[in-house]
């Protein structure tokens, strides 16, 4: 018995302490806490739904009284404005009645009874339809197939009839038509009055601050049909509206436009009128505030929730982490012996020593890191316990110590770089951050060695060449606005060279891009080390160079010397590869003061005086002379009417223009081509001429290399090619014998890819065959790129276009490169002609192009015959044709049209006297 009681005590008693343990484990403050914090979590957002349940309800009710409030407003403006509307066509009507329908409107605009014509067409149509009258001139109409005709037409009704918003022969626009029914004294049908009105009329009312964006406003026919309907800035009409699912006010947001917005609508039915007025306000415009409102509320629970989270979590967690605190404390340390260790960073950990008065008089270092002895070259133990006086005599006055002190005294973090100059470091850009912390001060020191080096780099990379090293144009410029603030400053002169190197774009073409840039990094150095280590070469692009040369003396001719200089190392022989090139340079100089006051004036000026060294035949310098911006002026001018000629030209399409064509305009001039054999005219060439309207004929030399530069050229000479074509298909359909037009194509439009294209569409439109168009190109602009040359030349001659080779003799092309061309003739340059009687080189030379000729094949033109003596040697030599002022200038067409017809007479009377 007393063993049952014992150990039914015993049950309790560890049930007890369960309990207990169970209580104590639950009444601690990180278990405690979070379970009562969930009753003021509830509270609030129990709270916070109430609030916003409310203010959604407030908000709908505004909605739905806005909306209501709003169509009253617009009820009675519509009320206003058609009973005016209709007012007028009574008065319409009476005074038709009264006056007839042609005395009506005169008889109502005197008494000033016509509403303003701007907003409102006021007419009158006859019993047939016709528009008899109106208050705004109109071409006869006639509206009898018009529903607001047919409707008073076959009604006796009195009300007004209102149209659908439509348009019509005279005002495309679509309007609404208000018409009424009048009667003849016999009270038959007599016409019509009409009111026509532009529906933005019944729409004007619309408010931004009231409707909003989105807002709904209009003007609905008792068809469902909108007369008139205004969203946001957009007026409508033609819709289907469903009125009869609408009541005055709808209790919930609707889709009512075809937009698909959901609004609250209000409709009023306007008595004596078959419309009814709508106003919808957007549910999303009108709920908008309650939105940002719902926004707070939640974004306030959210913000109170987390608080309170964070709260009873910090609390939780201070509470579980107490007991922990010393172990975490011994982790952390020894996590910070690890990283401090592992890291690329040396740190020095800085205790303050004061003096007797209390000042700092030292630092004594109390820890460092592995990377510390690393930096100082000192070892980990003899640092510790030892002041920065003992360990580095010079931190005192190489900045450190003050910088120790500013920190320990006025709390602040200091960063500073420098390049160590003792050794282990010496030579390395280093990094110190220094904090303070109680009682001393840390210090960490990093290597930013490849960092500084990176920079550097990358501002060498920013102002300099890529490819030459050189300063490039941003550096060049930086130099010479400082050159010439420091030339004002001290009265001093400076002295400034454009380089442009000649013949460069043959080797960059020839070569290949690699010779080229090869080419600019030798001629650069040579340039470099003909220059004081104070001047400047830079590198503009391209093969464009500039020299600046400061602190010369006031003489221009004191830096001849040194641009002799470079002048000569430039044309210098380069070896690329196993083949040596050779360029020159032309050079533009100026000085400052003397020739500009700011860097643009003398970049200018420079610029225009290497400009006048390449007119002058390259490989030279030229000083600026104020008549060079003449010529660059001057070359302007040309370009402006260059362009307006071209203008003129496309416009009025003047292909067969004479020699006296209208100035400003281009035109073609035609040179025979004679068979030396036969003498007679087989073909022409086209030669453009331009007669400037204020400077008259101007040569050709002068502007086609503009038209080439610019790249007008492609659109003139596709003119040129058009208009050869139509002029020798004219001479064809005139009877007169078949010639072959010839037509120079430059550089740039033979490398234009729609070239074939172009020449094709204009054998088309103009019905020339192609055998009878021959199109002429330079030697030296086949060598530019020769696959694409022969490639290009191979479509031209498979379309039937024939081919010929003009100036041959004078450019550089190989044996192998013109037997792969398609060409069918080759023409000797008339350099080689102008001398031919009495010089052996050229009669040489005239030989080997005609036997080269007839050895591949081809027939040889020589152009440029003036003497008999020249043809004599031609025709002797067997050259098979001539083209030259000894037969005939070029000449406007109409000319070669009367040598054709004397050519044919003169070979009829042969066939007679045959």
């Amino acid at each position: 018995m007393t063993a049952r009681v014992n150990g039914t005590r015993g049950r309790r008693s560890r049930l007890t302490r369960g309990v207990k343990g169970w209580l104590a484990r639950v009444l601690e403050t990180h278990v405690a806490l979070p379970l009562f914090a969930l009753l003021p979590l509830a509270a609030i957002w129990i709270a916070t739904f109430h609030f916003i349940d409310v203010e959604r309800k407030s908000a709908t009710a505004a909605a739905r009284d806005a909306a209501r409030e709003q169509v009253d407003t617009y009820e009675a403006q519509m009320v206003r404005n058609l009973t005016a509307i209709d007012q007028t066509l009574k008065v319409l009507k009476y005074a038709v009645e009264t006056n007839g329908t042609r005395g009506a409107l005169p008889a109502l605009r005197r008494q000033g009874l016509l509403p303003p014509s701007l907003v409102f067409v006021v007419s009158v149509a006859d019993r047939g339809g016709d528009i008899v009258a109106s208050s705004t001139p109109m071409p006869h109409l006639n509206v009898a197939d018009q529903p607001f005709f047919t409707v008073p037409r076959d009604g006796a009704g009195n009300a007004p009839f209102v149209s659908q918003t439509i348009g019509d022969h005279f005002k495309a626009d679509p309007h609404l038509h208000f018409t009424r029914r009048i009667n003849d004294p016999a009270g038959g049908f007599a016409g019509i009055a009409i009111v026509e009105v532009d529906p933005a009329y019944f729409t004007s009312a619309y408010e931004r601050s009231r409707e909003g964006d989105l807002g709904l406003l209009g003007l609905i026919g008792e068809d469902g049909v909108a007369r008139a309907l205004r969203v946001g800035d957009k007026v409508s009409w033609g819709q289907r509206i469903a009125l009869d699912g609408l009541g005055a006010d709808t209790v919930i947001p609707l889709a009512l436009a075809a937009d698909g917005v959901e609004r609250y609508t209000s409709v009023r039915r306007l008595h004596g009128f078959p419309l009814a007025a709508v106003i919808g306000l957007a549910d999303r415009e009108q709920m908008a505030q309650f939105e940002q409102h719902r926004t707070n509320y939640l974004a306030g629970a959210w913000l109170a929730s987390a608080l309170l989270v964070v709260l009873v979590a910090m609390i939780s967690a201070w509470s579980w982490q107490l007991a922990k605190a010393r172990r975490r404390e011994r982790h952390a340390q020894a996590t910070y012996a690890a990283a401090s260790e592992a890291s690329l960073d040396a740190f020095f950990v800085m205790r303050c020593v004061y003096d007797a008065k209390g000042a700092v008089a030292d630092f004594v270092l109390e820890e460092t890191n592995s990377r510390a002895a690393q930096l100082t070259g000192i070892a980990q133990d003899e640092m510790r316990g030892h002041t920065l006086g003992e360990l580095l005599p010079f931190y005192r006055v190489n900045g450190m110590y003050d910088e120790l002190l500013k920190v320990v005294s006025e709390g602040v973090a200091i960063e500073t770089e420098w390049q160590a100059a003792t050794w282990p470091t010496a030579g390395r850009w280093l990094q110190r951050q220094i904090v303070p912390v109680e009682g001393g001060a840390v210090a960490t020191v990093r290597d930013i060695t490849e960092r500084k080096v990176a920079e550097e780099r990358i501002r060498h990379m920013a102002h300099h060449d890529e490819l030459t090293g050189l300063p490039n144009r941003s550096l060049i410029r930086d130099r010479l606005e400082q050159a010439v603030h420091n030339a004002q400053r001290n009265g001093g002169n400076l002295a400034l060279a454009f380089v442009d190197l000649d013949g460069f774009k043959l080797v960059n073409d020839g070569l290949g891009h690699s010779a080229g840039d090869e080419l600019l990094k030798v001629v650069g150095k040579r340039m470099q080390d003909c220059l004081r280590r104070t001047d400047t070469l830079g590198r503009l692009g391209g093969d464009e160079f500039v020299i600046l040369l400061p602190d010369v003396i006031d003489n221009p001719l004191a830096v001849t010397p040194v641009l002799e200089k470079i002048r000569q190392a430039v044309t210098e022989p380069v070896l690329i590869g196993d083949q040596a090139v050779q360029v020159s340079c032309s050079m533009g100089v100026v000085t400052y003061p003397r020739d500009g006051a700011d860097p643009k004036t003398l970049m200018m000026n420079a610029d225009a005086a290497m400009y006048r060294a390449k007119e002058l035949g390259s490989n030279n310098f030229q000083f600026y002379t104020r008549e060079m911006n003449a010529s660059v002026e001057e070359k302007l001018m040309l370009l402006e009417g260059l362009r307006k000629a071209l203008d003129a030209t496309m416009a009025a399409d003047e292909g067969h223009a004479g020699i006296e064509a209208p100035a400003g305009r281009f035109h073609l001039l035609y040179q025979p081509k004679v068979d030396l054999h036969t003498g007679q005219i087989f073909g022409v060439e086209a030669l453009i001429r331009w007669r400037h309207p204020e400077h008259g004929l101007v040569a050709p030399p002068r502007f086609i290399g503009l038209a080439e530069e610019s790249g007008m050229i492609v659109a003139l000479g596709e003119w040129v090619v058009r208009s050869a074509c139509r002029q020798a298909q004219a001479w064809r359909a005139a009877g007169l014998d078949a010639l072959t037009v010839s037509v120079n194509v430059s550089a740039r439009q033979f490398e234009e890819r729609r070239l074939v294209e172009r020449v094709a569409a204009a054998l088309a439109d103009s019905g020339l065959p192609p055998s009878s168009l021959e199109l002429e190109v330079t030697e030296s602009l086949l060598m530019r790129d020769l696959n694409q040359a022969v490639e290009r030349m191979g479509e031209l001659k498979a379309m039937g276009v024939s081919l010929s080779i003009d100036d041959f003799g004078t450019g550089y092309s190989s044996l192998s490169a013109l037997k792969s061309f398609p060409i069918s003739t080759l023409k000797i340059d008339k350099s080689f002609v102008r001398d031919l009687a009495s010089s052996s080189d050229d009669q040489a030379i005239a030989l080997a192009v005609i036997s080269l000729g007839h050895r591949l094949h081809l027939r040889v033109i020589a152009e440029g015959v003036e003497t008999e003596e020249q043809r004599e040697f031609l025709r002797q030599n067997e050259c098979d044709e001539m083209q030259g002022y000894l037969f005939s200038p070029p000449v406007p067409p109409e000319h070669i049209g009367a040598l054709l017809q004397d050519q044919a007479r003169k070979r009829g009377r042969l066939k007679l006297v045959g």
